[in-house]
Formats: C-alpha cells, sequence, structure tokens
C-alpha cells in the first residue's frame, strides 16, 4: 500500500490537533445568525427569498455547531 502525502491523517500531530480543536467550525466568512434570516423572511419582497428558505438556510447554518 502507497503512503499518500495527501489528507489529514498525513498530517503531523500538531497539525492535527490544530485543525481537530476548531471542532468543524466553517473556515470563514460572514455567517448570518438564524435570526437575521427570520427577519429576512419577514421582511419579504421583490427577488428575495421566502421565509421558509430562509428558516432553513438558518437550520443549516447552525446543523454543526
Amino acid at each position: 500500500m502507497a503512503n499518500s502525502k495527501r489528507g489529514f491523517g498525513s498530517m503531523d500531530d500538531d497539525k492535527q490537533r490544530e485543525i481537530a480543536a476548531k471542532g468543524g467550525r466553517s473556515g470563514g466568512g460572514d455567517h448570518a445568525s438564524h435570526e437575521q434570516h427570520v427577519q429576512a423572511g419577514k421582511k419579504g419582497g421583490g427577488d428575495h427569498a421566502s421565509h421558509e428558505q430562509h428558516v432553513k438556510a438558518g437550520q443549516q447554518s447552525h446543523k454543526n455547531r
């Protein structure tokens, strides 16, 4: 079996600990809270997503927390 120099398992222990300590949190960007999605859904109008779509997005954004 060939050893790969790619992937989590091939990293040194310190790097693995650093990544694991983040606990699966998202890597970057500003993520709206569930409450912000709900408020956006209540405002409605125009080309904006429906309330249900905002609620669903809010639930997805909190899945890994």
